[in-house]
């Protein structure tokens, strides 16, 4: 499904795809994440098939003008959970507002496990 924004060069259609793996791309960039995941087996299955391995483990929704993301990860031992999901939090809500020209109304970060 795409939604659409319009800014001063016309009407942009951008499909979840497109954002989902802008924000897996950018998660991936941040120190301290080891891999992105999917939460449940059945989306694991489904991600095994994808061909787009960098939205693995991100879930786009939007409302309005608005994006909603979910991300689901393994974070590298001895970090600080709480400094690594935050510099998450930003990186990817920096990266898909410059992408979108769109706001991000809620970055949600799931830890499924920690990896050496």
């Amino acid at each position: 499904m795409a939604f659409n924004t319009t800014n001063a060069y016309g009407r942009i259609s951008i499909t979840e795809i497109a954002v989902a793996q802008v924000a897996g791309h950018s998660a991936l960039e941040c120190y301290g994440i080891v891999d992105l995941v999917a939460k449940s087996f059945s989306d694991n299955m489904a991600e095994v098939f994808k061909k787009h391995k960098n939205s693995r483990g991100v879930k786009v929704m939007t409302d309005g003008d608005k994006i909603f993301i979910d991300l689901s990860v393994y974070m590298k031992y001895s970090v600080s959970l709480q400094a690594v999901a935050d510099a998450l939090k930003k990186s990817v809500r920096y990266s898909v507002e410059k992408f979108t020209g769109m706001i991000v109304g809620d970055l949600k970060v799931n830890v499924v496990g920690v990896k050496l």
